[in-house]
């Protein structure tokens, strides 16, 4: 098990990228836009880099949902490799076997 502040300071970026997310699109377009004055573009990134660092997405961790491991995290299942061995292995997921040869 990861430590709860581990996973709990995740939730709060999460939190962050979902408030901030419109805005930070909005800023990017506008600093991207190659049309608009060089002077409103640099205002753009200036503030784009006054909001939140955690407000970014690059900043979320993929944890698994059972245990909150951040690492052998497959994303489809948002599962770490060790729980996902362990629920196939009682048949817990649906068409996953354990394979042997």
């Amino acid at each position: 098990m990861a430590k709860k502040s581990s996973t709990e300071k995740n939730k709060r970026r999460i939190g962050l990228v979902k408030r901030y997310a419109a805005k930070r699109v909005k800023l990017k377009e506008v600093a991207n836009n190659m049309q608009l004055a060089p002077e409103d573009r640099f205002a753009a990134r200036l503030k784009l880099a006054e909001l939140p660092r955690n407000s970014s997405p690059t900043r979320i961790r993929k944890r698994c949902e059972l245990t909150g491991r951040s690492r052998g995290n497959y994303r489809k299942l948002k599962m770490c490799r060790i729980k996902l061995r362990e629920l196939a292995s009682y048949g817990l997921i649906p068409g996953m076997v354990k394979s042997s040869w």
